[in-house]
Formats: C-alpha cells, structure tokens, sequence
C-alpha cells in the first residue's frame, strides 16, 4: 500500500510541476486553485508513505516519478524536445527507480 501511495504522490508531483506552467505565476484563479491542491495532495500522501518506508528511497523515488512524469508532460503538453540524449538519460532514472524499488524490503 506504501507503494501505492508514493506512486499517487508522484503522479500529484507531475500535476503540480505541470500546473505551474498554466498558473502564469499565479495570476489566473483556477490553475492556481489546482495547483496548489495537488501540491498538498502529493505531500500528504508522501507523508503517509513514509510511514514504512525509508526517507531516501521514497524521497528518491517521489522526486524521479515526478521528474520523469514531467518530462513526459512537457514532451506531450508543450512540444519540447525528445533529442535520443534526453530521451536516454530519461530511461537511466526510469532504471534507476527500478532499482530503489528492487532494493526495498517494504
């Protein structure tokens, strides 16, 4: 369940990360509105993730999921580019969450 948890706060990361774009630096109510639910959302499903799994790996993996998920975001949302070097280093951090996620006991 743990996992699960940190799993949706990632995903609520990536939604935040995304709002900010959209909130044109807080000027417009219902980005902002969105925004800043999802930020108390991703934290507070983090805090209940940590509850059983240890700080670094669940921090690490919080922090990838939302930086690969943003990165997608940006690639799908916004066009940005998909060089074979970002998309590369994009898979070392999708393998290196593998990795926190095999060496947890939790």
């Amino acid at each position: 369940m743990s996992w699960f948890l940190l799993l949706c706060a990632g995903l609520f990361e990536v939604v935040w990360a995304v709002g900010l774009k959209y909130t044109e630096g807080f000027t417009r109510p219902l980005p902002s509105l969105i925004t800043v639910l999802a930020m108390a959302l991703s934290f507070y499903l983090l805090s209940l993730a940590l509850r059983t799994l240890p700080l670094g790996t669940a921090y690490a993996f919080w922090v990838g999921i939302g930086a690969v998920g943003t990165v997608i975001a940006g690639i799908v949302l916004f066009h940005e580019s998909t060089a074979p070097l970002k998309l590369a280093s994009l898979a070392l951090v999708v393998l290196g969450l593998v990795g926190l996620k095999l060496s947890s006991p939790a």
